[in-house]
């Protein structure tokens, strides 16, 4: 699974395995696993180790339907999941507050933190149909397509919510219908071939390649390598935002079917005006032109999530690995959290995946996934829980197996030999995150600490992929609207659920408050020795490890190796 060709920087467009620059410093070099001489029969072993290292790679869990309970979010939450989806493309506001005011509930009893991530519509195509009907296709039948709203949906005839679907499409092209988060599975999803075409009645003629029974909540509506016109900032999309975003001070903005830069910005702008300027906006890569305009979407988003699902209607298969080794690695180097999708389809029906879904995750995180989102699995599957589970256990598995020090090294030659956006030499809260990771494996340390404000420092770290947890003690700061005073730290802890191997808590702020544009912490053995004792209650550090702390004292960066 490692490969090692250098690539020119192409567009991930025409990626080509035999595109060579020299000044490329490995780009597909993204699967670090450490190979082992040990006996095969040892990988069956049980882990001697008695630490509850907790699993480094984050899971998104989409809620609602199947997990909309307080008791089934409990166990989401302590079987694993760090961010709560929330997908707007089905049912309403009221709907998914009341399952956010169950998750409230559950993180208060479980004591664990979750993530709020708003995943917008989109330029999304539906066939709207009543919610019990399921429509029998049969392989090689006619099925019409129609902008006709008024049609009432059947096996035959099927309206659909874009009024240029017969100019969009040409005789030939390939359309894709499946139920709602579709799981590409044949019974549940159909594949359309256009035969005929009529501009006058904006109907589509198509005849379908498989057989598949069409039912569920919403059927999706994907045309192949075509555009359609729809906005990917729609107006419901704004208004969610603008409203249930806001009461809610959601924590990510996943953005459907990002296009380009100005969707992003666009979508900045939106959050901007209604005060929501913390939150970070993750770009889902659905499209071909997002693979296009992928670097410049990069720059501006906080975040990517690979929607392998509807990019692998858009894309020859044979593709899809290679852009996902290069996104992976893209974002690594740009330290911004990458989220792959799409994993264990079939565990929405059985509760355990195929031997090529487990794999598929164990290579995700050895290619240097953040976070696996699980769409599907834990919306309408039959064992959500189940499934945080197994893909959790699979994380960790391939974690024990990653090639920390390799990561390190390349990551640290990109740096001093000035490729891409990145300058040529260390500036000072890089120096201090590499400093303390390598100090971390030059002495054994059982974990890393960090105090933050912003999640700045914190972030820095986990872009070095430590082979510990690091443990980021997030400092409240003191702060007014004009109207009242709060405390910060909430937020910016959430938003580190999304770095693979950071763990955030918040310090008390009763114990040590940091003053508006004070980044000086007071009273920082206190918050040491706090940091210290969770970490111990909690099993990641037994008495007598070792743990390096990195903090900022004055105006002096300070590492240090101390003893549990």
């Amino acid at each position: 699974h490692i490969l090692r060709q250098r690539i020119a920087l192409l567009p991930l467009l025409f990626i080509s395995l035999n595109s060579v620059e020299a000044r490329d410093v490995n780009l597909i070099n993204m699967a670090h696993f450490v190979a082992s001489n040990a006996p095969l029969a040892s990988i069956l072993e049980t882990d001697s180790n008695t630490k509850k290292s907790p699993t480094a790679t984050k899971i998104i869990g989409t809620v609602g339907l199947q997990t909309q309970s307080k008791e089934k979010l409990e166990e989401l939450l302590e079987a694993g999941m760090t961010t709560a989806r929330f997908d707007f493309s089905w049912n309403t506001q009221d709907y998914h507050q009341r399952t956010l005011d169950n998750l409230k509930e559950a993180m208060a009893k479980t004591k664990q933190l979750c993530a709020i991530m708003l995943d917008t519509k989109g330029p999304e195509i539906t066939i709207p149909k009543k919610l019990d009907t399921v429509f029998e296709i049969t392989a090689g039948s006619e099925v019409t397509l129609t902008a006709d709203l008024n049609v009432e949906a059947s096996a035959s005839i099927m309206p659909v919510t874009y009024d240029k679907i017969a100019d969009a499409v040409n005789i030939g092209d390939t359309i894709f219908i499946g139920q709602y988060l579709f799981t590409g599975s044949e019974t549940t999803s159909c594949y359309l071939e256009v035969v005929s075409k009529d501009a006058t009645s904006n109907t589509v003629v198509c005849k379908a390649g498989n057989c598949a029974s069409l039912g569920g909540i919403m059927l999706t509506v994907i045309l192949a390598n075509v555009r359609n016109e729809l906005p990917t900032i729609s107006d419901e999309d704004v208004n969610n935002i603008t409203t249930w975003g806001v009461k809610n001070k959601i924590d990510f903005l996943s953005l459907s079917v990002c296009r380009c830069e100005d969707d992003v910005l666009k979508a900045r702008s939106i959050l901007k005006s209604c005060g929501l300027t913390q939150t970070k906006i993750m770009a889902k890569i659905e499209e071909k032109v997002g693979l296009t305009n992928f670097e410049k979407i990069l720059d501006t988003a906080d975040g990517i999530i690979l929607s392998r699902g509807n990019l692998g209607l858009d894309i020859p298969p044979e593709k899809m690995f290679l852009i996902q080794k290069f996104i992976l690695e893209r974002c690594n180097n740009a330290n911004k959290p990458a989220v792959i999708t799409r994993v264990v389809d079939t565990m929405c029906d059985v509760p355990r995946p195929t031997r090529a879904e487990a794999t598929d995750v164990a290579n995700a995180v050895l290619d240097g996934a953040d976070c696996i989102l699980l769409g599907a699995e834990t919306l309408r599957g039959l064992f959500p829980v189940e499934t945080v589970k197994t893909v959790s256990l699979i994380a960790k598995e391939a974690e024990r197996k990653y090639d920390h020090v390799k990561h390190y090294d390349h990551i640290v030659k990109r740096i001093t030999s000035g490729v891409e956006r990145v300058p040529g030499k260390f500036d000072q809260s890089e120096s201090m995150a590499s400093s303390a990771v390598r100090a971390c494996v030059k002495c054994s340390a059982s974990l890393i600490i960090v105090f933050s404000q912003t999640g700045r420092t914190a972030a820095l770290l986990a872009k070095y992929r430590p082979p510990v947890p690091i443990l980021a003690v997030f400092i409240p700061e003191l702060q007014t609207d004009g109207l009242q005073w709060y405390f910060s730290g909430e937020v910016q802890a959430r938003q580190g659920l999304m770095h693979r191997g950071l763990f955030p808590i918040l310090a008390d702020p009763g114990r040590t408050v940091a003053t508006p544009g004070d980044v000086n912490m007071s009273n920082g053995d206190v918050l040491q020795q706090d940091a210290l004792k969770w970490a111990l209650e909690r099993g990641m550090i037994a008495p007598g490890d070792r743990v390096v702390v990195s903090q900022k004292l004055r105006e002096s960066s300070v590492i240090k190796v101390v003893e549990a």
